[in-house]
């Protein structure tokens, strides 16, 4: 329902961001990574989730596109909800996110307050699986190379195995990576990605 909001960053706490758009404030759950982002008066853009339940309804905004679509994959998980999605994204970047999962990293997302070894393991296995079986329909994956082949292509290949956590699919993300340094970390091919994505 709403893209995103713009307008006067009017009040700011530990979990929440008020922007008043056309007279209107609308109260925003957000990550402790957006709010590092933010300042008191400025003119914010922030990306929205509404989320719908019986007995009420909540914005989430985020400052970044690839935060808000790392929020939506997490929430996505059985027994993953907006808390834990916020929790993990107040500790961890989306590359983070990524690169832990491609990694069966459950300790890293541990570390998020609030989730534990249980939820932590059904992202990793979800999300996993997922990829995997957006993986074996993919037509427009990279070429199925040889391990010397891949080995040339350095980092590349891990990096495109992690976005794909977060639900980008080769073509979406090769010609992108294609222009890096394959030798660049994982994490950092993730993150220039991720941004340029952003910008999309």
């Amino acid at each position: 329902m709403f893209y995103s909001v713009r307008g006067k960053l009017i009040h700011m706490d530990s979990s929440t961001a008020v922007v008043e758009c056309g007279g209107v404030g609308y109260n925003c759950q957000t990550t402790m990574n957006t709010l590092k982002n933010l300042r008191l008066g400025d003119e914010v853009t922030l990306y929205t989730y509404l989320n719908v339940r019986e007995d009420a309804m909540e914005l989430f905004g985020f400052s970044a596109k690839t935060e808000l679509e790392t929020f939506k994959t997490l929430i996505g998980v059985s027994g993953v909800g907006p808390k834990a999605g916020l929790a993990i994204l107040s500790e961890l970047s989306p590359e983070q996110v990524a690169m832990a999962i491609a990694t069966d990293d459950i300790k890293t997302i541990t570390r998020a307050q609030g989730v534990g070894k249980k939820i932590a393991q059904r992202i990793v296995l979800e999300l996993k699986d997922k990829l995997a079986k957006s993986l074996s329909s993919e037509d427009t994956s990279l070429p199925s190379a040889s391990a010397a082949a891949n080995a040339a292509m350095g980092n590349i290949p891990k990096a495109i195995e992690a976005l794909g956590v977060l639900g980008y699919s080769p073509a979406d993300v090769s010609g992108i990576l294609a222009t890096m340094d394959s030798a660049l970390p994982v994490e950092q091919l993730i993150a220039h990605t991720l941004r340029q994505m952003g910008r999309q």
